[in-house]
């Protein structure tokens, strides 16, 4: 199997200082915050280990080719990086794996990050000049920790995103999001498409991924991942980030000039982010659970009440180079347009979403969650649909006004997703 290539970052401080930085990375690296779990160094297998059937493995139907690509990015995104090859100086973990673990590697987790920004006159700062909107909560020194500046006065958590099927979602034409969005709605639901410029082909797409759709592709999500939350620069991200925006700082411990760490392997051409976009392309959805006649009768709730509006059953995918990805229907139970949710929101405005906007997040693999919304404030899926508000305020109302027996086969419909 090919290694990953990947330049040693420049350090201009003393030798013998960043020396004995490298060869102690990960045991002299700061915790990360509670609650969340100590990264592990195990990469993890093709296929999910036992427990999880079905999450973490491969799209049915691919080739030879494929799978060996689904393996060699599997082995990136459980790789623990260290600052010898390119960690930080500033990042959130140090893997992929470490924050997309539950139920199998590529899913999600308990794991949060902090975005924060200002509002003044119902205009949104992203503070960008003080490293904003993202806080990166670790770092290769102590001196380069960053803190949420003290004007700041929107503070927000954002959970881990499970990635299963996001290779069937990517590869839903923009054309069909674009005719869904057009359809009829229900009064108080609108829905926008998140038109955004995908980082990777400068081309003006339609944002899918991220919870504001920030991002239109798995490339350019790649790519902004491994920059902003490990701190690896790439041809997509090719700077790294300054501490709380300090560039003088950020100067003694990168070189200015320094190339971009994420090299391409001369052998396949291939950088990490390439290898980890096909395995994320290449995972498959998740495993739904067994209909039941509870589930049954849930499920005609589920559009009875309106939550279809906006958690749309299924979409289909279009013509695709990848086979097992052409032509797919995608139960992903989204309509992958940004919302009003009043306040459910998180107040961040990122790419085509303003503060008040969220994606409608996907339902499939609701049944192997344990935390909901998208600061996971829920602990219950009740307690997810009691705090929808905004465009979803008339679903939630619906929803209270149901019998226990009618809540419970509701529930018992999402219990399979």
């Amino acid at each position: 199997m090919t290694s990953p290539i990947r330049l040693a970052r420049p350090f201009l401080f003393t030798v013998v200082a960043f020396s004995a930085l490298g060869a102690q990375a990960q045991p002299g690296l700061p915790p990360p915050p509670p609650p969340n779990p100590p990264p592990q160094n195990v990469t993890p297998p093709a296929a999910p280990p036992r427990g999880n059937p079905g999450f973490g493995r491969p799209l049915a139907g691919i080739t030879s080719a494929q799978q060996t690509d689904f393996v060699q990015g599997s082995v990136d995104f459980g790789t623990v990086e260290t600052p010898a090859t390119g960690l930080g100086p500033i990042f959130n973990d140090v893997s992929c794996a470490a924050c997309h673990s539950a139920p199998a590697p590529g899913g999600s987790s308990n794991r949060t990050v902090t975005r924060f920004g200002e509002t003044s006159d119902g205009v949104f700062d992203p503070l960008t000049a003080l490293d904003g909107t993202l806080l990166h909560a670790r770092a290769i020194a102590p001196v380069l920790r960053e803190v949420v500046p003290a004007q700041a006065n929107v503070v927000a958590q954002r959970l881990t995103p499970p990635l299963f099927g996001d290779g069937l979602i990517e590869a839903i034409p923009d054309s069909a999001i674009i005719a869904n969005a057009q359809l009829p709605k229900p009064p108080g639901i609108a829905g926008a498409v998140a038109m955004v410029t995908d980082v990777a082909t400068g081309e003006s797409r339609v944002g899918r991924f991220g919870w504001k759709a920030q991002h239109a592709t798995l490339l350019s999500f790649s790519g902004d991942a491994l920059n902003n939350e490990i701190g690896i620069t790439n041809r997509l991200f090719p700077k790294a980030a300054a501490p709380d925006g300090n560039e003088a700082l950020l100067a003694k411990f990168v070189s200015p000039g320094a190339p971009i760490e994420d090299q391409p392997d001369p052998a396949t051409g291939l950088s990490e982010i390439d290898r980890v976009s096909n395995y994320m392309r290449l995972l498959a959805p998740p495993p739904g659970a067994p209909a039941t006649a509870a589930s049954l009768a849930g499920q005609k709730l589920f559009g009875a009440l309106g939550c279809a509006s906006c958690h749309t059953p299924s979409l289909s995918t279009g013509p695709n180079s990848i086979a097992a990805l052409a032509n797919q229907p995608v139960p992903l139970y989204s309509d992958l347009l940004l919302h009003d949710m009043g306040s459910l929101s998180d107040g961040i405005a990122q790419g085509a979403a303003g503060p008040t906007q969220m994606k409608t997040p996907p339902l499939w693999g609701l049944n192997a969650r344990a935390l909901f919304l998208h600061d996971g404030r829920a602990t219950t899926v009740t307690q997810a649909i009691l705090d929808h508000a905004g465009e979803a305020a008339n679903a939630k109302a619906a929803f209270q006004q149901l019998s226990s027996a009618e809540q419970s086969q509701l529930l018992a419909f999402l219990g399979t997703l």
